[in-house]
């Protein structure tokens, strides 16, 4: 485990909380006490320019690179006013170097074992094992089974997603 995949578990601590976010902060990340991160995190090249929204939840075995940035899509609405209810990054998925994750409204979800390509700016959201790039984003592949968890594999994806 890195030093800031350790940060990032040790920062809801009660007394060292604060000191951990100062130290994420001199990595160049932002990862809220509120945000849920599951286990086995990796993050690639100490996760320089990484913010992360508070209403974020990270799968297990999930890969971020440095510059994810995962939050709203309506920036200048007060918060409270935003229809973005929760980004969901399920097991398993990679978010390359400059990756974008952006949610206009409701829950967006980026399926288990999905890629999203460096600079791609996704908006919507994505099927188990699915391979997005561009801005705005569009799904460009499928990942080869053995990436996808098995319990993705029977994924039917919503009309719109396919």
């Amino acid at each position: 485990m890195s030093l800031v995949t350790a940060l990032i578990y040790r920062r809801r601590h009660r007394l060292l909380g604060r000191l951990v976010q100062e130290a994420l902060a001199l990595y160049g990340m932002e990862v809220p006490a509120a945000a849920e991160v599951g286990p086995g995190l990796t993050v690639f090249h100490r996760g320089f320019g990484t913010v992360l929204h508070p209403c974020t939840t990270l799968g297990a075995d999930v890969t971020l690179y440095n510059g994810v940035t995962i939050g709203r899509a309506d920036p200048w609405v007060p918060q409270e006013r935003s229809a973005m209810r929760r980004v969901v990054v399920e097991d398993g998925a990679v978010l390359c170097a400059g990756a974008k994750v952006v949610c206009k409204e409701g829950v967006l979800t980026v399926g288990a074992g999905t890629v999203v390509g460096a600079n791609a700016v996704l908006t919507r959201s994505t099927g188990p094992g699915e391979i997005w790039a561009g801005a705005p984003a569009r799904k460009v592949g499928l990942r080869e089974d053995s990436w996808v968890p098995a319990a993705a594999r029977s994924y039917v994806p919503a009309p719109g997603n396919a």
